[in-house]
């Protein structure tokens, strides 16, 4: 049994442990022996992102991301891997900032300000790294002082070269105006023994992170920045002593760690002019007639892009514009991903019902192409297939469609559109109103659909989300269903398909070559089966004459990919992919129509229906979705 009493003791003595006080001599001693206690906060949070790892992707090694970034060398932290999915590219670039800042590159002097739509994930971002910092281990500071600021501060500016010799660092900053009075007036001068003790981060306790939100423009106050002066003390001191200063303010708070600037465009340019000082010049303003007070933080902001936009065209901005270093969140334009930020979501809420299959790849679909630029190239849903990483080819040529030309043709993509939070609220939805503890594709759909009637949007984009739903994605599912429930009829469903890619491919091969083909059985040599070619070149309208091109292109293309080294299936060659599924979706149509749709069935009728249902089951369905499912497949599939 577990004794809370001795567990919260044993806990407090290992933390009273880790607590570090001395005198300023003792860590001048402790930095001998181990600088990495003296980092500037960039370089303090580029090593705390990049400890836990980072993974070199080389794209040419992986056929799916080759597809997706070309030849691009892609790094993915081990830190946002759990929480961040489909913006690989996005979070390189934030790394990259804080990778220049902590090399005292120019980017050290700059704000990172995150611009995206509403839901994207840019506070979640920064979220993210406050909590690392919190994680992260103590720092040192003097003793009382408001800024929480870095000790080697107390050393003349005559010895501090001397010093950085000896430690091997470069000494940045000075005293803040408290520390200074005291260092004179407690200390008389002696530095060495000033107090110096270990401290940590904390959100809530405003230690080494700084919050800084929207301010209503009629009543703007500085002192949420840079602190105030005590009026309860100036009938003690003069306006100019230190003692009088109420250093409370975000950049106060913020020193050595991270300032937040929340929505930072709604504020009064007035009241972002700190900024300049606290990022060029590494200092901000301290209240009343003190001197200005050496500033080493992390300035992150972010907001909408129409505030960006707003605030980008007055050129009077242009000081602000300078210092900051842009980086644009775009929301998540592949599926796979998309499906992944929904699944994280769902382990985090208290949700403990059964969700069919495909239930998430319909609603992320949907997501995806509300976020799709619309392309003279392709059709929106190949359009979401390719940025998917499928590899989607023309039909009657072997040629791939090139993701970078889509790409090129909509800069601006990803955007706008439907937010991740929007699906996840019509999850929660249909989650909430299922009697069985189960959602499906269909039921979903539904909450979609009506959530959707009720946005307050322009009707031609409404109508536009609307069609995407009522037709694209339900003639999408249709035949996602079509396929589920073929697979539950045929056994070994993969194993058949692969036997008839090879037979085609053998039949096209000696068709093309001009060759023939040898019985396996009887040694015969035979010519290739027009019959069976044409039963599968059919499936996807190929004409008599249009066949002969056809099995030239998937005997050419079979062999660049074998020549590249890469593995040929039946999947290989998407349209030759299309056409046996849809062969085999054919072969059982008729005995999937009836089964299904029968009322009343007889004896071997019910063994097979029994079949496709446990095999279903296995393939992720509840006994309730297989119901409704089965339903719905009746109902709308195989009409005459």
């Amino acid at each position: 049994m577990v004794d809370f009493s001795m567990l919260i003791l044993e806990d407090r003595k290992e933390r009273k442990a880790d607590k570090f006080k001395g005198t300023f001599l003792d860590y001048l001693n402790l930095l001998r022996e181990d600088t990495t206690s003296y980092q500037l906060a960039h370089e303090r949070l580029y090593h705390l992102l990049t400890k836990p790892g980072v993974e070199h992707i080389k794209t040419e090694e992986d056929a799916r991301l080759m597809r997706i970034y070309g030849k691009e060398i892609i790094k993915r932290y081990a830190f946002f891997k759990d929480d961040f999915f489909g913006i690989d590219q996005t979070i390189m670039k934030i790394v990259r900032y804080f990778c220049s800042a902590a090399m005292k590159g120019e980017e050290s002097r700059q704000v990172l300000y995150l611009v995206g739509p509403v839901g994207v994930g840019k506070s979640s971002l920064i979220d993210a790294i406050k909590r690392l910092l919190e994680e992260s281990p103590p720092i040192y500071s003097l003793q009382g002082c408001p800024m929480r600021e870095e000790p080697l501060h107390l050393l003349p500016k005559h010895l501090r070269g001397q010093v950085e010799k000896l430690l091997n660092i470069k000494i940045e900053g000075d005293l803040c105006p408290v520390c200074k009075y005291r260092l004179m007036n407690e200390f008389n001068g002696e530095y060495e023994k000033f107090p110096v003790e270990a401290i940590d981060f904390s959100i809530r306790s405003r230690k080494g992170i700084g919050v800084v939100p929207p301010v209503d423009p009629n009543n703007q106050d500085t002192s949420v920045l840079v602190g105030s002066i005590d009026i309860s003390k100036m009938d003690l001191y003069p306006e100019d002593d230190p003692r009088v200063l109420s250093l409370n303010g975000a950049f106060n708070a913020g020193n050595r760690g991270i300032v937040e600037f929340i929505e930072v465009f709604k504020n009064d340019v007035e009241y972002l002019h700190t900024m300049i000082t606290a990022t060029q010049e590494k200092s901000i303003p301290s209240p009343g007639k003190n001197a200005m007070i050496y500033f080493d933080g992390v300035i992150l902001a972010h907001s909408n892009e129409a505030e960006w936009n707003k605030f980008k065209s007055d050129h009077t901005n242009e000081a602000i514009l300078d210092r900051i270093v842009k980086i644009e969140v775009p929301y998540c334009l592949e599926l796979s991903e998309e499906i992944k930020i929904y699944d994280k979501m769902l382990k985090r809420s208290n949700f403990n019902s059964h969700i069919a299959p495909h239930t998430l790849e319909l609603a992320g679909m949907f997501a995806i192409l509300s976020r799709l630029a619309p392309s003279a190239k392709v059709d929106p849903l190949t359009k979401l297939k390719i940025y998917n990483g499928e590899e989607v080819i023309e039909k009657g040529t072997t040629k791939r469609i090139d993701i970078l030309e889509l790409k090129d043709e909509a800069e601006r993509e990803g955007m706008s559109g439907i937010s991740t939070r929007f699906i996840f609220k019509a999850i929660d939805t249909a989650l909430a109103e299922s009697e069985c503890h189960c959602i499906n594709p269909i039921g979903l759909m539904e909450v979609l659909l009506r959530e959707v009637k009720e946005l307050t949007i322009s009707d031609e984009l409404k109508k536009k989300y609307l069609g995407f739903l009522q037709d694209t994605i339900k003639k999408e599912y249709h035949k996602i269903l079509e396929k589920e429930v073929t697979k539950a009829f045929i056994h070994g469903y993969k194993e058949q398909a692969e036997d008839l890619f090879n037979n085609y491919l053998d039949h096209a091969e000696a068709y093309a070559n001009k060759t023939k083909l040898k019985d396996q059985n009887t040694g015969e040599e035979l010519n290739p089966d027009e019959e069976f070619m044409r039963s599968i070149e059919e499936q996807l309208g190929i004409t008599q004459a249009g066949a002969k091109g056809f099995r030239q292109d998937v005997t050419s293309y079979m062999f660049s990919i074998v020549r590249n080294g890469g593995k040929v299936d039946y999947t290989s060659y998407e349209p030759l992919k299309e056409a046996i599924e849809k062969k085999l979706t054919t072969s059982v149509r008729e005995l999937s129509r009836i089964i299904t749709q029968s009322k009343v069935r007889d004896k071997e009728q019910n063994v097979k229906y029994d079949a496709m249902v446990e095999e279903m089951k296995a393939n992720g369905y509840c006994n309730h979705c297989c119901n409704v499912i089965l339903k719905y497949a009746a109902n709308n599939l195989w009409k005459d």
